[in-house]
């Protein structure tokens, strides 16, 4: 399964994903440059965490127009996988790829820190062999990852299962404790209605090796791999 990471300008994961990726999964991979109109031939593409274009305006709201999301868009609507973590979830939003948007962190602060995370849809491909019951435990780094979506929104994201990780306690309950930055239902991940675009605001690619303090990330990725294996 051949992977892209998207570059744009204040990209600072990107690296990290591409690391992860190359020395953890085995898998092929390249660096897809935000200019790029033509999109490699690549299976998954990831948006990475950063401040793409400073964040100016707001979180993603100039890496919308850049030329790459063209094929993006395109990907997307392949059914081939995409995964935005942090600031590339909060592209998917403004690119609308994915419903709602992101607001301001309720402490008005910058949080970076573990969280713990509950499986809310087992049948995403980004969590169909993540074993039922698993907490994950994962790291957040973000000012503006407080997810907002009005009321109709939200009811159809639970009725077509699209909430994929909601924030929780370190036994799996869901609480408003357990919620770090405000976020409409607890809610740190979603995905579209077709299940293959996944926007998340923790990282789970700082989380793949036991020298990162969990490997927790690597359930996410490799329930993807395993999702595609199986479909193949």
């Amino acid at each position: 399964m051949k992977f892209g990471v998207v570059v744009f300008p204040g990209s600072n994961c990107d690296h990290d994903c591409y690391a992860v990726v190359r020395d953890v999964l085995r898998q092929p991979v390249t660096f897809i440059w935000h200019g790029q109109k033509k999109m490699p031939p690549v299976d998954c593409l990831i948006l990475p965490g950063g401040f793409s274009y400073g964040d100016y305006l707001r979180t993603g709201a100039i890496a919308r127009f850049s030329p790459v999301l063209a094929g993006v868009r395109k990907h997307a609507h392949s059914g081939k996988p995409v995964i935005g973590i942090c600031n590339g979830f909060q592209i998917l939003l403004e690119a609308g790829l994915l419903p709602g948007a992101m607001l301001r962190n309720r402490t008005l602060t910058f949080i970076c820190k573990y969280v713990f995370l509950s499986v809310a849809s087992p049948g995403s491909p980004f969590s169909r062999h993540i074993p039922s019951g698993t907490v994950l435990r994962i790291p957040v780094a973000h000012g503006e990852g407080n997810y907002y979506c009005d009321p109709a929104t939200l009811s159809r994201l639970r009725a077509r299962k699209q909430i994929i990780f909601r924030y929780s306690d370190s036994d799996g309950q869901v609480t408003a404790d357990a919620n770090p930055n405000g976020s409409v239902d607890n809610i740190a991940g979603i995905c579209n209605e077709e299940g293959n675009v996944l926007g998340m605001m923790p990282h789970p690619e700082r989380c793949m090796e036991p020298e990162m303090g969990s490997m927790d990330g690597l359930k996410i990725f490799r329930s993807l791999l395993a999702s595609v294996h199986t479909v193949l």
